[in-house]
Formats: C-alpha cells, structure tokens, sequence
C-alpha cells in the first residue's frame, strides 16, 4: 500500500505544472451518479468546512458561514453540472432544405470552464464551425454543446476534442472544426503567474483537414464582428 502511494505521489510530481490529459474521454467512475446531486452536495458542504477550517478561517464569521453550502452548490449544480448525462443538451437536426453548402461558422462562444488539475478557472471563446452535409443545427445548440462539456472539470485539449465529437456523432458528418483561445488562470494566478499568455487548442475533422478549408475558416474566425 505504501509503495502504491509513493508511486502515485511520484507519478504526480512527475505531471507537476503540465498541461496532461489522458483521454478524450472525462474520467469519470462507473459509479458517479449512485448518489443524489442533495449528498453530493452534503459532502462537497462537509469537505469544504474543512479545507477552510484547516486554513484557519474563522467559521463563526458572517461572511464565512455560508460559504462551504455555496461552494458545494455551485459545484454541483454549476461549475460541474455538465458531468451529468441527463443535462447533455438535445442536438435536434433538420433537413438542410434551402441547400446552404458552404461552411457555417459560430464564432466567440464564451467558454467557462475550471482546470481539473487545480480546480482554477478557464476563461475564453470558442469557434465552431461545419459544412453541411444534408442536415443542419440550430446555431443555439452549438453554444449549449461548449456550454456542457465545459461545465466539468477540464483540460482544453480535450475539451476542443469533445464539442467536435459531440457535433460530429449528432451531425452524422466529420466536417466538423473547434478553436478554442482561453486564459487558465493556473498560469495566469499562480505558477508563472503570466496574466497575458492564452492558451489556443483546435481539432479538425473531414474536410477541415483539408489546408484550403482549413483556411478559409481561420480566416473567419479572424474577421471582426464587433456590431457595437
């Protein structure tokens, strides 16, 4: 048992500051969801009492009192409410009737999303794009879908791989793009503390991977859209 910890505390020191993840896949146990979203909370409540009053915080104080409920509320029911199934959004299609061939491109999705090394904030835009191949989304559906899976904790690799694939599964079609630019506030509060440095991930699938498409929806997402 203790040689099993020591690997782990290693394995650990190993990753350090770096930006690993193992999967496009987030690892999630077989038995996450046994227990109602009220315990998760009631324990996430009891946990939080704790760090704080580790910390030395006055737990008596006004303005502490309520904060490990906050906190557990928030995580549950926000900050990590897209690890649940049940709140995936429902991707309806349509037929694509008007004959649109060309590429459709949803630009600057605000992404919030919390870095599941040191539980800190992520903060950016999202492009989305696909070319239709017989059948369309709504565009809100493509906001909702960074929306969820960004609502758990993440690595931004994996994160741009996920919108892809979700897209690509409900789409029926691998003409399917992702960039997204955001600040980790890992990097940016800590560590290094670099508040200027972001950080851009994309993923490209069919046609995307041609340079020419490829191209054509950089320069897109480059165009300024400020309608102010």
């Amino acid at each position: 048992m203790f040689e099993t910890k020591n690997n782990m505390a290693n394995s650990i020191d190993e990753i350090g500051d770096n930006h690993v993840g193992t999967s496009a896949k987030t690892p999630l146990r077989a038995d996450a969801f046994d227990i109602s979203d009220e315990e998760k909370r009631n324990r996430i409540e009891k946990s939080v009492l704790d760090i704080l009053d580790t910390l030395g915080m006055d737990l008596e104080d006004d303005s502490i009192q309520g904060t490990p409920r906050r906190v557990a509320k928030a995580f549950v029911n926000e900050l990590f409410g897209g690890l649940n199934p049940a709140n995936k959004p429902k991707l309806s299609t349509f037929e694509n009737n008007y004959k649109y061939g060309e590429m459709l491109v949803e630009k600057n999705i605000v992404v919030y999303s919390t870095c599941e090394h040191h539980l800190l904030p992520i903060v950016g835009r999202a492009h989305v794009a696909y070319i239709s191949n017989g059948n369309v989304i709504g565009l809100s559906k493509m906001n909702r879908i960074v929306d969820y899976f960004a609502k758990r904790p993440q690595v931004q690799e994996r994160l741009t791989m996920q919108v892809v694939q979700a897209l690509q599964e409900a789409m029926g079609t691998k003409d399917v793009a992702c960039v997204i630019d955001a600040k980790h506030l890992c990097v940016n509060s800590r560590g290094i503390k670099d508040i200027d440095s972001s950080t851009v991930t994309s993923e490209f699938g069919g046609k995307f991977k041609d340079p020419q498409v490829k191209r054509e929806f950089l320069d897109y997402i480059k165009m300024d859209t400020d309608f102010k």
